[in-house]
């Protein structure tokens, strides 16, 4: 009697612990690997077939090339970033819900995107941030809170920047430049083939790309480039994702806290 009671407390034992590692997992993970909420934690980021990871982020939009960028991107399953400006158009808003609805990060860009403008003083700088703030969380009901500099961190139209990094830090914002470009804005001719040799060039560097597009009228060539980039980046390991409050911060220049 004593050896089959002391056989049961250690099954009981060993089943109460199989189920707490259970526990433990959910805890972590309740969703499971497809309902991460920031898209970079979990199992699969973790995984070292996924330890590369590539931000594909388009600048300047909405455009007439927003819904075919999104067309591509719904296809290949992935999921971008858009640092967008200003644009009152029902479509360029419709444009805006969509990025939203279907998963993508919508990001500022500054409203205007005139620099002499937005760069006059931090004022200026910050009456643009909240106007388009503002107005993005009027039309989808979400609030950004990422942004990109009109020119980057290092542009060299704001002559002093610093300032206007530190509005956005204590604005409690988050401010990305990148470490992988395509060209596509320097020269509108340029081929979707040497765009994306230029991507993948920086890219193969480093283990975290944030790779700089625009979406623009003139950058067709991005758009007819863009499967095949993603199906590479694929192909090679590299897991995309969109950019999240969690995403390692690239800054081309920087202020100490």
């Amino acid at each position: 009697m004593k050896r089959r009671t002391a056989g049961f407390v250690m099954i009981l034992l060993f089943a109460l612990g199989f189920f707490s590692q259970i526990c433990s997992y959910e805890k972590v993970n309740p969703l499971g690997i497809a309902g991460q909420e920031d898209g970079e934690s979990g199992m699969l980021a973790n995984n070292s077939i996924y330890s590369k990871k590539v931000y594909l982020t388009f600048d300047d939009g909405p455009s007439d090339h927003t819904d075919e960028i999104l067309d591509i991107l719904k296809k290949n399953q992935v999921k971008a970033t858009f640092f967008v400006v200003g644009k009152k158009t029902k479509k360029a808003q419709k444009q805006y819900q969509r990025i939203v609805l279907e998963g993508h990060t919508l990001a500022m860009h500054s409203y205007s995107h005139n620099y002499d403008q937005i760069y006059s003083s931090v004022e200026a700088f910050g009456k643009d941030l909240k106007m388009l703030q503002d107005y993005l969380y009027h039309v989808t009901e979400i609030k950004p809170f990422i942004y990109r500099f009109p020119g980057g961190s290092s542009n060299t139209c704001a002559k002093n920047i610093k300032p206007f990094i530190q509005y956005v830090n204590s604005h409690g914002l988050l401010y990305f430049d990148w470490n992988a470009l395509s060209g596509d804005a320097l020269d509108f001719s340029i081929s979707s083939e040497k765009l994306n040799e230029n991507i993948l060039k920086d890219v193969r560097k480093q283990k975290n790309s944030i790779v700089l597009m625009h979406d623009l009228h003139e950058t067709k060539n991005t758009v007819a480039g863009l499967d095949n980039l993603i199906k590479i980046l694929k192909k090679e390991g590299y897991q995309i994702l969109p950019i999240t409050r969690n995403t390692k911060q690239i800054h081309h220049v920087s202020v100490d806290k």
